[in-house]
């Protein structure tokens, strides 16, 4: 192993390639919603996948995560949980809130739904993935339950299981996960359970835990060195993706199961490759500002989108202008220029009150 390669990832304070991930994946969610993408998705299987980069934003999430966790105990010999939750809830909550607040607000005294007043308290404890009807514009939010949900038990688990084990352990939820979605955990008796306007069953848990699997991998000097004869190729990320994309065209239409494993692998290798070198050959594309810039904000624009694609439709149906490609680039504008200023100003003033004295690289999670 190249002891000056794993020192220069470990040294690392910013992923600069993991923004031009979550442009990707911001990009594909919100092509998936959009009426161009499900019409040109019915005839291409690629274009109907746009709802994969849900999943890509968990294996990301995950990483970034346990890397945070990792290297804080790293430095300090612990993590501190107290910060840990403090800081999640300072970067997600605010937004997620005032989605939640001003969708539920339309439905119950714009759109005369006030039953729908009695779904808030699932949204505000963040179980929206386990109800089986929405409010408009907030079905999006099942993802944020389950990182959510991530972000409340791994930590703890993290801490409480000796080392040794825990790659096993999560190797070990991966595998239940996979196969509870084929349907291999039914001769358990476990059936969905129905509770009001809840369903309890298995989230798609899988993609964030594989995130925590790379970024465990990587900490570990022999897992990098495992790895770094495949990855840290210039070309290596250029070929993950090729992968990735070989997996989205060919494997089976409904991703679940062993299908839905292999991709989140394929999004693994590309996560990995982008972040053990950073000099990669897509580096100047992942890194070029503009799409950098909007995967820094793809989080606001993730939860204001369904609010603009109704907004975007409104202002082109009414201008006589509409046509699903319009649609798309119209809303999709919208949106990056709502998250932008989300961004700047309300946003911005809840991060000011994180810890102050926090390692650098904490940044990275934000």
């Amino acid at each position: 192993m190249s002891t000056a390669l794993f020192q220069q990832y470990q040294a690392k304070r910013h992923f600069g390639s993991l923004d031009g991930l979550r442009f990707i994946c911001i990009t594909a969610v919100i092509w998936h919603h959009s009426a161009w993408g499900a019409e040109l998705g019915s005839e291409f299987l690629l274009l109907a996948r746009g709802f994969l980069g849900v999943d890509f934003f968990f294996v990301i999430s995950g990483f970034l995560i346990t890397t945070l966790l990792l290297r804080e105990e790293q430095t300090h010999g612990y993590f501190d949980l107290r910060h840990f939750y403090w800081r999640r809830l300072l970067r997600i909550v605010p937004v997620y809130f005032l989605v939640v607040g001003i969708n539920t607000c339309f439905a119950v005294f714009v759109q005369g739904q006030p039953e729908k007043l009695t779904l808030l308290p699932y949204y505000l404890l963040f179980v929206s993935n386990f109800l089986t009807e929405h409010v408009p514009n907030l079905s999006i939010t099942w993802s944020l339950a389950v990182e959510e949900q991530y972000y409340l038990i791994w930590p703890v688990l993290l801490m409480l299981i000796p080392r040794r084990w825990i790659l096993p352990v999560l190797l070990g939820l991966i595998t239940v996960n996979v196969l509870g979605h084929m349907g291999w955990l039914d001769w358990t008796g476990i059936t969905r359970m129905t509770f009001g306007p809840m369903t309890l069953h298995l989230p798609p848990y899988a993609p964030i835990l594989m995130g925590s699997v790379a970024a465990l991998v990587l900490h570990d000097p022999r897992g990098f060195a495992l790895l770094e004869p495949l990855l840290t190729r210039r070309r290596a990320v250029v070929i993950s993706f090729a992968l990735l994309l070989l997996a989205l065209i060919f494997l089976p239409g409904r991703v679940l199961g062993w299908p839905a494993f292999l991709i989140h692998c394929a999004m693994c290798l590309v996560l990995m490759a982008s972040v053990m070198r950073e000099d990669h050959a897509l580096r100047a594309v992942l890194g070029h500002p503009m799409i950098a810039r909007i995967g820094q904000i793809s989080y606001g624009m993730y939860l204001y989108h369904l609010m603009f694609l109704t907004v975007g439709f409104e202002i082109l149906n009414a201008l006589g202008l509409y046509s699903p490609p319009a649609l798309f680039f119209f809303y999709f504008a919208l949106t990056v220029i709502a998250s932008e200023i989300s961004f700047r100003t309300y946003e911005t003033w809840f991060m000011r009150l994180r810890p102050r004295l926090r390692p650098a690289w904490a940044r990275e999670a934000a």
